[in-house]
This record gives C-alpha cells, structure tokens and sequence, in this order.
C-alpha cells in the first residue's frame, strides 16, 4: 500500500512539474514590437537619417540570418552582402529560432544606441516572461542569438563607421554661390559629410547609381536652375494664402520625418523629435506585414529587406550630396527675392541634390512591391504618433512618389533633385530585389 501511495504521489509530482513548463510563444508581433521600440529609442536619441538606416540594418540582418539557419525556405545573406561570412550553425534542438533571433536583434540594437537601458528595459520585460515559460528552451536560444549577434558585430565593426567619426567637418566654401551653405535657425554643419566611406551592403560602390548632374547653376530669368527656384519660392506662396486646408502643406508635413527640429520663440531654443525617413518606411514595412497577415518568418525577410535597400540607399545619396555640393533654396530665396521667406519645412543641415528623401523612398517601394505585390494599398498610420493624420495609398509606389514630391512642397528642394532621386532610388531597389536571393521559392514565400 505504501509502495502504491508513493508511486501516486511520485506521479502527481512529475505531472505537476511538467505543467510548469509552457511552450513560448513567439509571434510576428514580437517581432514588430522590437522595432518599433529601436524607433523610439533612436528617436530619443536624435540619431541622423544615414546613421539610423545603419542600426535598423545591422538589427535585422542578425535576426534574419538566425532563421536562416532553420527555414530550409531562406537562404543566408552570407556571401551577398559585402564581407559577411556565413553565421555560427548549432545542432541544438532546444533552440526556439523566433527568440534567438529577437535576442540577436535586440543585443545589435543596443549596441548601437545610446540610450541602451531605454531598449534592454523593453527586451527584458520580454524575455522574463518566456524564460519563466521555458527556462531550459530560453537559455538555449539566447545563448544561440547571441552567438550569431556577435558575428554580426564583428562584420559590422569593419564597415568603417569608427573611422569615419573622426574625420574633418565639412569645409564650407561661401565663395562660390553654388555651394551648400548652412542654413537658419541653427546654422549646423553638414550633417555625415563621410557617409559615402560607409562600406555598401548590397551595391558594390557608393558611386554604383551615380546620377545624372543638377542643372547648371544660374540666376539668369529663364534659365532652367532659376525655373526650378522659382516653383519653390511660388508654391510656398500658394500654400500661405491658405496654409490650413492646404493639401500640399499636409503633404509636406506628414512626410517631414526631420529627427531634430529646432523652434525659436523669443530667446528660447527648443526641439521636436520626430522619426527619420527610413524609420517611417520601417512602419510601413510593419503596415503591410501586418495586413497581408504575414508570419514570424516572413516579418523578419521584409524587415531585413527594406532597410538593406534603405541602408544603401542613403549610402548612394550621401555621396552624391557632398560631390554634387549644392545649395538650398531658401539661401538664395533669403539673399535675392525674399529675406524673410521661410520655408514649410525646417531645412536639414546637409547639401541638397539628390533628395534623401526622394532616393530612400524609391528603392523601399521598390522592395515592398516586389515582397506584397504592385496594388497593395495600406492605410499609413506611422505619423499619428507625431501628432498627423492617416494618409492612404494604393500602392507603395504611390506612396513613394508623394514622399519625394513632399520636398517640393516642404520648400527645401528642387524639383530635379526630387526626380532624379527617385530614379536613383528605383534603381538601387531593382539592383537589391535582382541581386539578393534571401527564398528558396518565391511563390511559397508569397502564399504565406
């Protein structure tokens, strides 16, 4: 009888230890939410356009090559992107590969940052929860997503960001009317004169899509340089006759995504913060995931994706900027026509041809049609956490096209700058899509 009572009670606590653990559930959601909260990180942390396409990308690339390693569907970047050898393999079958790669992207990102404890105060309020699911599956899959994080690491710490933090400012050279010249309020440098060192991801050269010219410079009537100046100066003049029904100026606005705005009232100085142009794409990137009920896997390649084509594409941008060294509007709008015009957009402090806007939006579009499809219309809602409406699109396309044409609208470029650039941005998105094979098959991809 005793031996009977022991073998119950033996049972029950078997049984009973069993169901502490539970199996963890890792969602898309999951995924999303890690980037979103990169997002508010960096918008905290004031983090230029260039510098926070780079953290995005390095972020997704190490959860990427994590699935990659257990969806026979992915292939490895491994090989494709510049330098980057193929990640650590692991025989364990205790890993679960959602949460390795969360933690791999999550241990990037904070590197990356500055503001670390803002994002490992997030993480760890997720990763406590699954580790009281599954300590012994947690540990596993930790200890994998940061074997591959730091592989990640040691690729991303040669792409010659370092050293481009210590190289000169960028000369100013006011002799020349032509020339980029700081603009009000702040006055700030160039913002990345040094961006084009940045080693590529996918293209093979920062000079790969190089551009066709701006027009020539001159202030001659008639001249087509002085044509395109005036259409800024004539639309900020529309837009004011009725600034708050204004079609163009809501336009501008929701596609101002200036990470640092400087407002003057009196003797004060003070800031806004708003997401950056790759970040807004990064939102519609998690729009599309989100209404094409795309999974975990299929999350993570979009992700990964987007911001190579948006990584390189400001790559391509910023060397054409400091080459092409042209000047903004509102500087000669300021000294020939109108000293107190002021553009509807804060002009950013860097050279104005080609538009970063106009070239990041076109290669993101570019990805994301090829990823969802040509009509995939969305309701984008990335702005109304910056006080901005939804503005709806029947495609991403279309969405990119009213991005570059914002910059008209905004009064901080010209229209060749907005044209060109989208081009230049197309063609990075075409060389990426051609370029990169992250699917085994495409049309599974697609169905899921």
């Amino acid at each position: 009888m005793k031996n009977l009572i022991l073998l119950v009670f033996s049972s029950i606590l078997i049984f009973s230890c069993k169901n502490e653990t539970q199996k963890i559930e890792v969602t898309s959601e999951d995924f999303h939410s890690a980037n979103d909260h990169l997002t508010r990180v960096m918008v905290h942390d004031i983090f230029s356009p260039p510098v926070a396409s780079r953290v995005y990308t390095y972020s997704n690339i190490a959860a990427y090559e994590v699935m990659a390693q257990f969806n026979k569907e992915y292939k490895s970047l491994a090989g494709q992107l510049k330098d980057l050898a193929p990640a650590p393999v692991t025989t364990s079958e205790l890993i679960n590969p959602e949460i390795a790669a969360v933690v791999a992207f999550y241990e990037i990102g904070k590197n990356l940052v500055f503001s670390e404890e803002r994002l490992i105060v997030k993480r760890d309020s997720i990763f406590n929860i699954w580790k009281t699911k599954d300590e012994e599956t947690f540990k596993a899959s930790e200890a994998y997503g940061l074997q591959v994080a730091s592989h990640i690491r040691k690729w991303m710490s040669k792409d010659n960001y370092s050293e481009t933090r210590t190289m000169p400012k960028f000369s100013v050279h006011t002799d020349e009317e032509s020339r980029w010249q700081p603009t009000p309020p702040t006055y700030m440098d160039g913002i990345e004169p040094h961006w084009s060192k940045i080693r590529p991801f996918a293209i093979s050269a920062a000079n790969q899509f190089k551009p066709v010219p701006p027009p020539e410079f001159s202030m001659e009537p008639g001249s087509r340089f002085h044509n395109e100046l005036m259409e800024v100066y004539n639309i900020r003049e529309e837009i004011a006759k009725d600034e708050e029904n204004s079609e163009k100026m809501a336009i501008a606005k929701f596609w101002d995504c200036n990470p640092y705005v400087s407002i003057l009232r009196g003797h004060l100085m003070f800031a806004t913060k708003k997401i950056t142009p790759g970040g807004h794409w990064m939102g519609v990137t998690k729009i599309a995931c989100q209404k094409s009920g795309a999974d975990f896997n299929k999350s993570v390649y979009a992700y990964t994706k987007v911001s190579v084509a948006l990584a390189d594409g400001f790559i391509s941008c910023w060397e054409e900027k400091y080459r092409s060294n042209l000047v903004r509007p509102e500087t000669l709008i300021n000294k020939y026509i109108d000293d107190s015009w002021t553009s509807v957009l804060q002009t950013p402090p860097f050279p104005e041809y080609t538009s970063g806007h106009s070239v990041v939006s076109g290669a993101a579009a570019i990805v994301l049609t090829d990823i969802f499809g040509d009509d995939f219309s969305f309701d984008d809602d990335t702005e109304v956490d910056y006080g901005l409406p939804v503005r709806s699109f029947k495609s991403f396309k279309d969405a990119s096209r009213e991005a570059a044409e914002s910059r008209l609208y905004g009064g901080i470029h010209y229209r060749a700058a907005i044209e060109v650039g989208l081009d230049q941005g197309q063609a990075i998105g075409n060389y990426i899509v051609n370029k990169l094979e992250m699917t085994n098959s495409k049309e599974k991809l697609a169905a899921k």
